[in-house]
């Protein structure tokens, strides 16, 4: 019998139960005696049956699928907050379908329309490309992750915060000027918060500072040449001066430490380095870089439970939808590593 498609007809012959009874048993087995229960059960393991998932999704419509739209993952912030969604199966028992999204809107909403042919029950979306009033309209529980999200769930960091704890940093390191390295983000972002507070806490203590906002590029090489650029700028501009760098992200900090140790190699006391998440990279680089931690693993849990909230209160038979969009923030936690005093 376990060399074929143990069918429903195959367990009800070999326990004497009806079809109905065995579909029962799958779907309804509150339904039956505990004594009929385990007769099933034990004619299952005898038989060899192997659930048929793809006959479940036909028969109820539900997939156990979740879709992900990621901007990229050179980033490693994306690729690590990947990681921690992959790793929930075993909590949570959903799937992951993974879309990178780099080449604008109309290739996301191609993806989004790709998911939702496989009856996705639910969406994460750390991309920026689409506003969220479009993704609210897909009519399934979506949540944003450090993005836009006037219509839709979100959980982020406070990411104010955690540059202000960065640049306070550096400040009491008795930096001679202050630079926040980042790309030109929209003020509908979170992490536009990063920039506001960077700049708020130099002017509050009377420091000198600069921002250079001119990040930009669509794969890890182009990114990396426009740091060498900002890089020699800041040799040039401030050659005998301790210079405290915040940058956007642990990647683009472990990219300005390397130029570091290429030009002098050693790390200068004449540079601080702070970076943001708290992605492997920074732990991992020739010099461990001191970070913002994100709290990524925390973030993505948060994001999963809100998600599975609300992809089960959509299995009701009179399902009760979130009366407004629900927004949750993560604390930050500054990480001292050796790129800092």
């Amino acid at each position: 019998m376990s060399k074929k498609q143990v069918t429903f007809a195959d367990i009800a012959e070999y326990t004497n139960f009806s079809k109905t009874t065995i579909s029962r048993y799958f779907n309804h087995p509150d339904s039956l005696t505990v004594e009929n229960q385990e007769k099933i059960s034990q004619a299952l393991d005898t038989l060899g049956y192997k659930k048929n998932k793809l006959a479940k999704v036909l028969a109820n419509g539900k997939s156990e699928f979740i879709g992900i739209i990621v901007p990229n993952l050179y980033l490693h912030y994306y690729s690590e907050m990947l990681t921690q969604f992959l790793s929930s199966y075993n909590d949570y028992h959903y799937k992951f379908l993974v879309f990178a999204s780099e080449h604008g809107a109309e290739e996301e909403q191609q993806y989004i329309e790709e998911l939702l042919s496989y009856q996705i029950e639910g969406l994460i979306v750390l991309s920026h490309t689409l506003p969220s009033e479009k993704l609210a309209s897909y009519q399934i529980p979506v949540i944003a992750i450090e993005r836009e999200a006037e219509y839709i769930s979100s959980v982020n960091t406070d990411n104010y915060m955690g540059a202000l704890q960065a640049t306070s940093l550096l400040i009491r390191d008795k930096c001679d000027i202050l630079i926040h390295i980042n790309v030109n983000v929209n003020k509908s972002i979170p992490a536009y918060d990063r920039i506001r507070a960077f700049q708020a806490t130099c002017e509050e203590y009377h420091v000198p500072y600069d921002i250079d906002l001119s990040v930009e590029g669509d794969s890890y090489h182009e990114i990396l040449n426009v740091i060498r650029e900002i890089f020699n700028k800041i040799e040039a501009k401030y050659p005998n001066q301790k210079k405290g760098i915040f940058l956007a992200n642990d990647t683009y900090a472990n990219m300005f430490l390397n130029l570091i140790f290429q030009k002098y190699g050693t790390f200068p006391s004449t540079y601080e380095i702070v970076g943001f998440d708290n992605s492997p990279i920074a732990s991992e680089a020739i010099l461990p870089i001191t970070t913002i931690g994100q709290q990524i693993d925390v973030i993505a849990k948060t994001a999963m439970d809100l998600l599975v909230q609300q992809m089960e209160e959509q299995k009701k038979r009179v399902p009760k939808p979130l009366g407004e969009p629900v927004h949750k923030q993560i604390a930050p936690v500054l990480i001292r590593r050796n790129t800092t005093k």
